[in-house]
This record gives structure tokens, C-alpha cells and sequence, in this order.
């Protein structure tokens, strides 16, 4: 059987307790910010310590926090969860606030990692305890540790559940919200969409009558090269004939005098 001092410095003891996150919620309500990740703040006003003990303790055993579920939200993942969650009040208001860059946020099985490695905190005394003697009920009565671990089951379905219907609830206020918004810019639009299509309407009678007038300038332009086209023949009529003048003046004055008698 382990003891607290064990759990304190062994790591292998402690990767083999990480599952029994239900006693943190037997010492006491682990109130997180959204879904199913805690931020610092969180995790320090749950063992009831400053932030910075957390971030002392994360910069210790970041490996082993990290492989039990502690992660940096960076980017999109961020963006995300500013979402869900809009904003961290808490660390603002103490004059820390969360930077930009990366949120560090803790699964519960790294809560109780955070559990067995925090010395001066009452709250994680109890939770070390709470896990001392479910492990040794655990090996002496094995029939209640399968009912636990039901429970333990449950329990995860059920905050699983509640934190997917919580982040569902915002996004649907977001969205009715962006409609309401949404509705609001349509109406301001209609009186300018109105305009616009007035404009259009009158577009489309100027290009109308701008085809109708091309189409009889075109019928005009017909009419002007058929009347050319006949003026043209008439011309060559013209020719043909002062042609037929010409060569008959040429052949008058060619015919030889006629001779007198003496």
C-alpha cells in the first residue's frame, strides 16, 4: 500500500492513480471555466492557492502534467475557447492577466496529478488521502471498486453531457444573436436595395430604348445601301450610254471628206 510521502515523490505511483478522478469531487466541487478544462486559476482556487504555486508546480513536472492531459490552447484551439468561455474575469481582475499567446489548461486527471504533487495545500492533503483509502478499499473489498468505477462512468457521462450542452447553449445564443444583428442590417438595406433596383429598372428602359433606336438606324443604314446600290447601277447605265456617244462622235469625225468636181 502507498503512502502519502510515496505518492509525493514517486511518479510511477502516481501514473497509476490518475484515474480516480472522482475524488476530487468528493473533497470538494472542482468548478471549471468551461467544458472540460481547467485553467490555472481554476486548479489554484481549487486547492486554494495562489497562482503562481500552480504555475511553480507546472514548471517543475511539466512533462508528467502534460502526458495526464495539461495542455497550451494556442491559436484556433484558442480562438475556440475564448469563445465558449468570452473571457477569464478572474485572472484579469487580479492584475494577471491570462496571456494572448497560450492559455494552459488542465484535464481532471492532470488536477489530480497537480493533487499529489502540491505539499502546501490543505485541499490536496484531503484528495491524497480520499485516494489513499479508495485504493486500499479497492484491494480489500474488489466487488465495491466495480460499483465505483460504474459510478466514476457515470459521472464522466454525465459532466460530459453537461459541458457539451453548456457549449451548445452559447453557440446558440451566439447565433440568435447574430441573427437578430443580422435582421437588423437586412432592414437598414431594404430602403438601399430599393434604390438600387429603381436604378436598375431604369437602366433596363434606357438600354431598351437605346436598342430600339440602334435597330432602326441599323434598318436605316439597309434602305441608304440599297438606294446606293442602285444609284450605282444607274451610274454604270450612265457610263455605258456617254460611252456609246463618244465612240460615235470618234467615227464621224474619222469618215474621209467628200470630193467636189472641178
Amino acid at each position: 500500500m502507498f503512502t502519502e510521502s510515496v505518492l509525493l515523490e514517486s511518479r510511477s505511483a502516481r501514473s497509476g492513480m490518475t484515474h480516480r478522478v472522482d475524488v476530487l469531487d468528493e473533497v470538494q466541487a472542482l468548478a471549471i471555466s468551461t467544458g472540460a478544462q481547467a485553467t490555472t486559476q481554476d486548479v489554484a482556487d481549487y486547492f486554494e492557492v495562489p497562482p503562481e504555486a500552480v504555475e511553480e508546480l507546472v514548471g517543475r513536472h511539466r512533462d508528467e502534467l502534460v502526458s495526464n492531459g495539461m495542455s497550451v490552447l494556442r491559436s484556433v484551439e484558442l480562438r475556440e475557447y475564448q469563445t465558449d468561455k468570452v473571457s477569464v474575469p478572474s485572472e484579469q481582475a487580479q492584475g494577471r492577466p491570462q496571456r494572448r499567446s497560450g492559455l494552459t489548461v488542465f484535464s481532471r486527471s492532470a488536477v489530480l496529478n497537480v493533487a499529489m504533487l502540491l505539499r502546501d495545500s490543505v485541499i490536496a492533503q484531503r484528495v491524497r488521502t480520499h485516494l489513499l483509502d479508495a485504493e486500499e478499499s479497492a484491494r480489500v473489498h474488489p466487488g465495491v471498486e466495480e460499483v465505483r468505477q460504474t459510478t466514476r462512468e457515470l459521472r464522466q457521462t454525465v459532466r460530459t453531457l453537461a459541458a457539451g450542452y453548456g457549449s451548445l447553449d452559447r453557440k446558440v445564443g451566439h447565433l440568435a444573436t447574430t441573427g437578430v444583428e443580422l435582421g437588423a442590417l437586412l432592414r437598414e438595406l431594404v430602403p438601399v436595395i430599393g434604390r438600387v433596383s429603381a436604378r436598375a429598372e431604369r437602366m433596363d428602359h434606357r438600354s431598351a430604348d437605346t436598342e430600339q433606336r440602334t435597330e432602326r438606324t441599323e434598318q436605316m443604314v439597309c434602305a441608304m445601301r440599297q438606294r446606293l446600290a442602285g444609284m450605282g447601277e444607274e451610274m454604270r447605265g450612265v457610263r455605258r450610254e456617254l460611252q456609246a456617244v463618244v465612240r460615235a462622235v470618234g467615227a464621224e469625225s474619222t469618215l474621209p471628206a467628200p470630193r467636189t468636181e472641178s
